[in-house]
Parts: structure tokens; C-alpha cells; sequence
């Protein structure tokens, strides 16, 4: 698998007229499914309450969402 980011940026235009402070650069996130082709054979699963928690059976899959002012955790944590 090639390196990437589930966490990518953008520059949103600026309006000289906006009244609000701007928000100059903004991030969202993209799932792992996106940069794998096809779904490989013997994936690594979660058990069933963790696949509940997790919101996937495939850890390879999962993609927690954090805010960007929120400390990361993952389904085991």
C-alpha cells in the first residue's frame, strides 16, 4: 500500500466582504477503502464487540473520526 493521509486539507476561498474571521485552512477525512483496489483475502477482524464498537468486522477498514480539536482514540482505548 502507498503512503497517504486519511486527514487531508483544503484552502477555501476567503471573500474580502465575509464578516465572520476566516477559517484559512480546513480538513476533512477520507476512508481507508478508498486507497485499496479490491478487498484482500484474510483480512485481520475485530471480534464481535469490537466490530460493534469499531462500526466494521475489518481492521484494515477502520477509520475513526476525530474533531480537529479531539485526541485520538481508537476502539480499544
Amino acid at each position: 500500500m502507498k503512503n497517504f493521509t486519511h486527514k487531508k486539507t483544503y484552502h477555501p476561498y476567503i471573500s474580502p466582504l465575509d464578516p465572520c474571521p476566516p477559517i484559512r485552512t480546513k480538513t476533512y477525512s477520507t476512508p481507508p477503502h478508498l486507497y485499496m483496489g479490491f478487498q484482500p483475502e484474510n483480512l485481520e477482524q475485530f471480534n464481535p464487540r469490537e466490530a460493534l464498537q469499531a462500526g466494521t468486522l475489518w481492521k484494515a477498514f477502520y477509520d475513526p473520526y476525530y474533531g480537529p480539536k479531539e485526541k485520538g482514540r481508537g476502539p480499544n482505548e
